[in-house]
């Protein structure tokens, strides 16, 4: 019986899970050099972007349990263990990319974490933390670089000063840098950066006025803010925006003021305000004392279905609670998804498993990403 060839099983090898592939790496030297290589890295997780394959949720209950499902089968429930080590500190995601982890604590220590391999490492303090402090999380192609985004604002004893400022981590160097500053407002409260086409966005105010939120790109590449124009359509009646990124795309979410009716929309040529095109519609009438609040995490493997995590918020009470659903994009018929194991109220976001390493001398990849 003849050898495979090497080519046939790399191509094989990228379509296994990280999990299988951390075992395999135990089969030979040849195949743990395979598996290890930044090329076979980088081509593994191309597959699993362009197939919706190796996705998993990310939950976090109580601010400091995490927990992870798998979104193949939506039944694989695992308990995962943060690197921060300490019990019972606040931890939030910053946000996910190409499988790594952005988490800050509540002494504003920043840490990058793959829980796929466990790998983990933490950022050199980025200086002094203001009353608004956002951050963002993200990779840039052109320099192949996986960079952290900190913006402050503080205000004088009443508020006739206003400080901004802006830094960029590059996880190649370990170091921050400060960048141009930003001439926008940020809210008062800590904010995360949505990743979608290669840039960082947030929804801040123009003015110092807090009347009407606008979304602002960075640009991870040319490290450049931009203002990105929303949707006309329905924005007046509104009562409550968010924004998120499927299949690398932006997205707005809106609730109206019936509390009952949420729309997602999604921008398909990034910077284009008439390319936003609205992708659900999704009608909820025996919420009459929550809000729901639509949560878009992927879409399926064939394209058709959108899995929603519908958050609510009780009028009287500080609880929250959700669940996970199918929306069909044709039929606009909605599957209710039971997972088990998961606890009753959560924070959750979606990342892909892979194998990217956080140690900044493997960080060699090719710029272009490798074809299936």
């Amino acid at each position: 019986m003849g050898r495979i060839p090497h080519e046939t099983t790399i191509d094989i090898l990228g379509r296994l899970s990280v999990k299988d592939l951390l075992r395999f790496k135990c089969v030979s030297k040849p195949w743990c050099s395979s598996i290890e290589d930044p090329y076979f890295i980088k081509f593994h997780l191309s597959h699993s972007l362009k197939t919706n394959t190796n996705h998993s949720l990310f939950l976090r209950h109580r601010e400091y349990h995490f927990f992870s499902v798998n979104c193949d089968s939506l039944e694989t429930t695992q308990i995962l263990n943060h690197p921060f080590g300490e019990p019972k500190r606040t931890i939030q995601i910053l946000g996910s990319c190409n499988g790594l982890l952005a988490l800050v604590n509540d002494n504003d220590s920043l840490l990058l974490w793959n829980p796929s391999t466990r790998e983990s490492q933490r950022s050199p303090p980025s200086g002094y933390i203001a009353r608004s402090t956002y951050y963002g999380f993200g990779y840039d192609p052109i320099s192949d670089d996986y960079k952290l985004v900190r913006m402050i604002q503080s205000y004088g004893l009443h508020d006739e000063n206003v400080h901004s400022e802006a830094k960029v981590y590059s996880l190649r160097s370990n170091r921050w840098r400060r960048i141009k500053d930003f001439s926008f407002y940020l809210n008062f409260s800590r904010e995360f950066g949505i990743l979608a086409n290669n840039a960082l966005h947030w929804m801040v105010f123009r003015t110092p006025e807090p009347l009407n939120k606008e979304l602002v790109g960075f640009d991870l590449g040319s490290e450049e803010f931009r203002f990105l124009e929303l949707p006309d359509c329905y924005l007046d009646e509104a009562f409550f925006f968010d924004i998120k990124a499927m299949g690398g795309d932006i997205c707005l979410t809106a609730t109206f003021r019936d509390f009952i009716n949420v729309d997602v929309w999604i921008m398909k040529e990034y910077g284009v305000k008439e390319s936003w095109i609205k992708l659900v519609s999704y009608y909820e009438p025996e919420s009459i004392q929550a809000s729901p609040f639509p949560v878009p995490l992927a879409f399926s493997k064939n394209g058709d279905k959108v899995l929603l995590f519908i958050a609510y918020k009780w009028c009287h009470t500080a609880t929250r609670t959700g669940k996970f659903v199918w929306y069909d994009l044709e039929s606009q018929r909605v599957e209710k998804v039971e997972i088990r194991g998961i606890p009753a109220s959560f924070d959750v976001d979606l990342y892909v498993d892979s194998l990217v390493p956080l140690n900044t001398n493997d960080l060699m990849f090719y710029n272009e990403m490798p074809e299936d």
